[in-house]
């Protein structure tokens, strides 16, 4: 029974705060954001669940009144942060920030119902609006406006809560005004905020990229990764939705960073290049007289330091190729890509004709380079030569089959 009540009260909670439930954490992408802290919404609801107890059964199924009536939860919420601050949000230290976070927090439950209206169109207003649509957030954006002076900020604010992706806050800025696609209207308005947040998540990103060292931070490469990939979003969308100017404060910053991330993704890579030669290398053979040759090297490890190198610099290499279009590096990038694939295609060619010559001391360790070379290629998405090494190495007698080299790429 006890378990069934709390279900039902946090069921009731979700459908009344919905519209600010996301601000009560902080956001995944780490970019500043309005927020409250998560012991203040339980408080919070059960103060303004005392207020109207003969309501809250409204609230257990959809009826023309629901909406009404988690409207008016939240205006008595509202009144609940102003009269009793302390019982919603204790002391905790820092007086000024609570009291700034108890103004946001109240202004917002006086622009819930608002929100609440707008949220069920923002899939729309992300995507192509047609005049309708942008006419309609216009007007909500004045409706919270007439509500408190910095309405239309507010439940911008509220709207950015529910976008995963931050940039994406972008698309709904510039339909709220036929001027905001234009830096010089945009930098002067209230709407500022947004593009100054995001652009310093792309400067403190491009930093940790500048950072990686392929030799010691091997662990992060994911990190950097989903990095690249964000730097490569916002940097996109502010092409796509303003026009900078290059002399101006975002226009710079915007042009620091992505020559700073061009300059470190160029050095990564390289090291991928080497980093390759150095987890397959090749030794020079002697043939007749003395004539020599290059071939592979069958004492290699198929694990170990240098592999793991190999490895996680390719999954970058293979994962760039969206953002490097972005950089200016995806030439370089298809380059290395194209003779990656021949000189390992190459190196697997050369290593099963040693085995089928009969010319290996340890012909499962050899498969094991083999399957390591078609390993690599699949991380730098060349799949059709790395499906061609893996039939080659089945032919050959080894133990190699598709299933168990799919497992052990895995």
């Amino acid at each position: 029974m006890i378990i069934a009540d709390e279900t039902r009260d946090r069921a009731r909670r979700a459908r009344v705060l919905a519209p600010l439930l996301p601000m009560f954490r902080a956001r995944a992408d780490g970019v500043a954001a309005m927020t409250f802290p998560a012991h203040v919404l339980p408080r919070l609801w059960r103060a303004a669940s005392e207020r109207e107890p003969d309501l809250l059964h409204h609230l257990d199924r959809d009826e023309d009144t629901t909406v009404a009536v988690a409207d008016r939860f939240c205006q008595a919420a509202a009144s609940v942060v102003r009269d009793l601050p302390d019982l919603v949000w204790p002391p905790d230290g820092d007086e000024a920030a609570r009291q700034k976070g108890l103004a946001d927090l109240a202004a917002c439950l006086d622009l819930a119902h608002l929100a609440r209206r707008g949220l069920p169109s923002l899939e729309i207003w992300l995507k192509r609006p047609d005049g309708d649509q942008i006419a309609e957030l216009r007007l909500l954006l004045k409706d919270c406006a007439g509500v408190h002076l910095d309405g239309a900020q507010r439940v911008l604010e509220i709207l950015f809560a529910h976008l995963a992706d931050a940039v994406l806050i972008l698309r709904i800025v510039i339909q709220t005004s036929l001027a905001a696609g234009r830096e010089g209207f945009l930098s002067e308005s209230e709407l500022a905020g947004f593009v100054d947040r995001l652009i310093a998540g792309v400067d403190v990103r491009a930093h940790k990229i500048e950072a990686f060292k392929p030799g010691a931070d091997l662990d992060r490469v994911e990190v950097v990764i989903a990095d690249l990939n964000w730097c490569a979003g916002v940097l996109g969308e502010l092409d796509v939705t303003l026009t900078l100017n290059p002399q101006s404060a975002w226009g710079k910053s915007v042009r620091d960073a992505r020559v700073a991330i061009a300059r470190r993704l160029s050095g990564l890579l390289r090291a991928a290049d080497k980093a390759v030669d150095e987890a397959l290398p090749l030794e020079r053979v002697q043939l007749a007289g003395r004539m020599t040759r290059k071939a592979p090297r069958l004492a290699a490890p198929v694990e170990g330091p240098t592999v793991d190198a190999a490895i996680s610099l390719l999954k970058l290499v293979g994962s760039a190729r969206g953002p490097a279009s972005t950089y200016g590096c995806e030439a370089d990038r298809k380059t290395l890509v194209d003779d990656l694939t021949n000189r390992l295609s190459d190196y697997a060619d050369q290593t099963l004709r040693l085995i089928n010559d009969g010319e290996t001391e340890d012909e499962a360790h050899a498969l094991g380079l083999v399957e390591l070379s078609a390993r690599c290629l699949d991380l730098i998405d060349a799949v059709e030569p790395a499906r061609t090494v893996r039939r080659r190495a089945a032919v050959a007698g080894g133990p190699l089959r598709d299933g168990e080299a799919s497992s052990r790429a895995a």
